[in-house]
C-alpha cells in the first residue's frame, strides 16, 4: 500500500460501507418486521421496544439482514485488518496493538458471522452459537475501538497526525460512552423488577452499543479520507 501512488484507491469508503452496512441491515429488519406485522410498531431507540435480534429473526426480515450482514463481516474485518497498516504507516509505535489488531478484526468477522448464520434457528446449540457470536462481535468489536484510539491519540500528541476535527479526543469520548452504555446494559436490567422493563432496558442499550460502533466506523472513514490512505498496485511498466 502506498498513499501517494496516485494509481492508488481510495480506501475511506471501506469503514463507511463497513459501519453502514450493518446499520442498515438492522433498520431493514425493523421495518420489514414492523410492516409484516412480526413485531409492533415503536422506535427501539426510544423505548427499546424490539432488539435487533427479534426485528431480524423471521421470515424475510431475517433473508434480508442475513444478505446484509455476512459481506459486511468481511468488510469489518478487513477493516480493521488495514487500520493496523494505517496506524504503521502513520508512525505508531503501539507494537502490540500493530500485531494484535488483524487478529482481533478475525475474530470480528467471524463472530458476526456466526450470529448472522444462525439467526432464526432452532435448537440449545444454535441459541448458543448466536447468542456467544453477537457478545464476541460487540466485545472484540469494543476492544479494537480502544486500541485505535488509544495509538490515534498518542500519535496526535506526539505531532506525527493532524486528526480533523479534533477525532483523537472525540473518538475517546465515543469509547467512554459506549462503554457507559454496555456497563448498564449489564448492571441495570438485574434492578429492575419488572420483567418487560427488563427488556425493554436490554433492547435499548443494545441499539445504542450498535450505534456507538457504526459512529466509530464514520468516524475511521473520515480519518483515511483525510490521510488519503490508499492501496496501490505496483507496475513495472
Amino acid at each position: 500500500m502506498d498513499r501517494h501512488d496516485a494509481r492508488g484507491w481510495a480506501l475511506w469508503p471501506l469503514p463507511l460501507v463497513a459501519g453502514l452496512v450493518p446499520a442498515c441491515a438492522a433498520l431493514a429488519a425493523l421495518w420489514l418486521s414492523i410492516a409484516l406485522d412480526l413485531v409492533p410498531a415503536c422506535n427501539p431507540l426510544l423505548d427499546g421496544c424490539v432488539s435487533i435480534s427479534r426485528a431480524a429473526r423471521h421470515d424475510l426480515p431475517n433473508h434480508v439482514f442475513r444478505a446484509l450482514v455476512l459481506p459486511a463481516a468481511v468488510l469489518q474485518a478487513l477493516t480493521w485488518v488495514l487500520c493496523a497498516a494505517w496506524l504503521a504507516r502513520a508512525g505508531s509505535d503501539a507494537r502490540a496493538t500493530l500485531r494484535v489488531l488483524p487478529w482481533l478484526g478475525l475474530m470480528v468477522g467471524i463472530s458476526l458471522v456466526v450470529y448472522g448464520t444462525f439467526l432464526g434457528t432452532d435448537g440449545q446449540i444454535y441459541r448458543w452459537l448466536r447468542r456467544y457470536g453477537v457478545i464476541f462481535y460487540f466485545g472484540v468489536s469494543y476492544l479494537n475501538m480502544l486500541l485505535v484510539s488509544r495509538a490515534l491519540r498518542r500519535l496526535a500528541r506526539a505531532g506525527a497526525m493532524k486528526p480533523p476535527a479534533r477525532l483523537d479526543f472525540w473518538l475517546i469520548v465515543l469509547c467512554a460512552a459506549t462503554l457507559a452504555v454496555a456497563l448498564a446494559e449489564v448492571f441495570v436490567p438485574p434492578l429492575l423488577d419488572d420483567a418487560d422493563l427488563k427488556d425493554r432496558a436490554e433492547n435499548l442499550f443494545e441499539w445504542w452499543v450498535a450505534v456507538g460502533l457504526t459512529l466509530f466506523f464514520a468516524a475511521l472513514a473520515r480519518l483515511w479520507h483525510g490521510a488519503r490512505f490508499t492501496a496501490s498496485w505496483k507496475s513495472d511498466r
